[in-house]
């Protein structure tokens, strides 16, 4: 019989105590974690290039007693805490970095650079709190080492590559998360939150952020003198045709209560002021909820692409997808108990309500395979800080260069939560 049946669930004065021995630990690891959470920070590494980082996380959880296991989907690495023959939960934090150059002014701030795909010389930073994940994960992996008969299941962290690019989670589950591994009965996640203060949680059931597709669409002509332009068929005009075109799509063709985005954020054609060129190149993306509008959205720019090149008799556009991302659905059950958990363990007015975001996220592709979710939002700035900030009309957001954690305190609250929340999940 599951460990989970035996246990009755825990009212909120049992949380609340249980958190007494998670408080005890974080006093005696605070310096460790600081130290670890100021490391990865000033030496981020780009998505698919995390091979130091996972190293390190490797060491951190073999130091923990951990069952390891590195090169899981490319740089993804996997610890496996053996607790009881209760339930399985999956406690994932991604790793990589993002191109941009910190601006801080922090001690501690990264220094590196690195070469694009171009050949440029680019910085790179922990822009969106990845650092943060990993050392909350790598801190509730050591309180659960010392304290194995607080869950009493089997627990599985989860260091996952390239979240930015959409892929390291894809990459994970082809080379077996779920098969090689423990498969998990649940999957819980945090994710930085520029714009809550440290002791705030947020939390959403259903979707809480996007279905994310990139589309690239050629339209092709008949190149010629600008001087001569009916002897041409010009793809330009094709472009501007389709770019007002598509914001139609959104006003007139989905339901004003669904939510979605179509954004053409890059068009390229010709070189030169008289001359006609033969092709023009969009880039759009497009975001949504649900699977129907996802769906809807695709469907609806092939049309329009379609029919703008055939306004013009020109040749059939070329429309492609890539880089596709599920919307993250936070399981409503899963997302309730965690609600309880973390306000028997914080406080009741810990918890704040948020909106779903268009943001991508690809620890959403766990739902897919069929295991429930959920990741919550974690107030990273200092209240103080962050009235300060609002004040003068400035938050950074994530992915700026001026984005920066209170991480001592965030990272004490980030620990606290995910404990009660899996330890909730499990014996619920």
């Amino acid at each position: 019989m599951r460990a989970s049946l035996l246990l009755p669930a825990l009212s909120a004065a049992s949380l609340a105590v249980a958190q007494q021995p998670v408080e005890a630990y974080l006093d005696g690891a605070a310096e460790h974690l600081g130290g670890l959470y100021r490391h990865l920070h000033a030496h981020p590494e780009l998505s698919l290039r995390e091979q130091e980082t996972a190293a390190r996380m490797a060491d951190e959880l073999r130091a923990l007693g951990l069952e390891v296991t590195e090169k899981v989907g490319g740089t993804g690495v996997v610890g496996v805490l053996r607790c009881g023959d209760g339930p399985t939960v999956l406690i994932r934090a991604d790793m990589d970095a993002l191109p941009v150059a910190e601006e801080t002014g922090l001690p501690y701030a990264s220094k590196i650079r690195a070469e694009a795909a171009d050949g440029r010389a680019i910085g790179v930073m922990h822009a969106c709190g990845h650092d943060l994940h990993m050392t909350c994960l790598v801190g509730v992996a050591g309180y659960f080492a010392a304290h194995r008969d607080a869950f009493g299941g089997t627990l599985v962290f989860q260091l996952q590559p390239a979240e930015e690019l959409g892929a390291g989670m894809r990459g994970m589950l082809a080379d077996g998360l779920l098969t090689r591994f423990p498969r998990p009965d649940y999957a819980l996640a945090l994710h930085t939150s520029a714009d809550l203060p440290v002791g705030q949680i947020g939390l959403r059931a259903g979707p809480a952020m996007a279905n994310v597709d990139s589309c690239d669409i050629t339209l092709y002509g008949r190149s010629g003198h600008g001087a001569a332009p009916h002897l041409t068929v010009d793809p330009i005009v094709q472009a501007s045709k389709l770019v007002l075109d598509l914001q139609t799509i959104v006003s007139r063709e989905i339901d004003p209560q669904d939510a979605c985005v179509v954004t053409v954020g890059s068009i390229h054609a010709g070189q030169k002021h008289n001359i006609i060129p033969p092709s023009c190149h969009l880039q759009l993306t497009i975001r949504s909820y649900t699977d129907a509008v996802r769906a809807q959205l695709i469907e609806a720019i092939r049309r329009k692409a379609a029919a703008a090149a055939a306004s013009c008799d020109a040749p059939p556009p070329k429309v492609e997808l890539s880089e596709g991302t599920p919307a993250l659905q936070n399981e409503a059950a899963l997302t309730a108990k965690v609600r309880a958990a973390v306000q028997a363990a914080l406080g009741a007015q810990s918890v704040v309500d948020m909106k779903p975001a268009m943001v991508g996220e690809d620890f959403g592709r766990l739902r897919g395979a069929g295991v429930p979710l959920c990741m919550f939002r974690l107030g990273t700035i200092a209240p103080a800080r962050l009235a300060a900030m609002r004040a003068e009309g400035s938050v950074p957001g994530l992915h700026s260069g001026r984005y920066y954690p209170d991480y001592a305190s965030a990272l004490r609250i980030g620990v606290r939560a995910l404990v009660a929340a899996t330890v909730r999940a499990a014996r619920d």
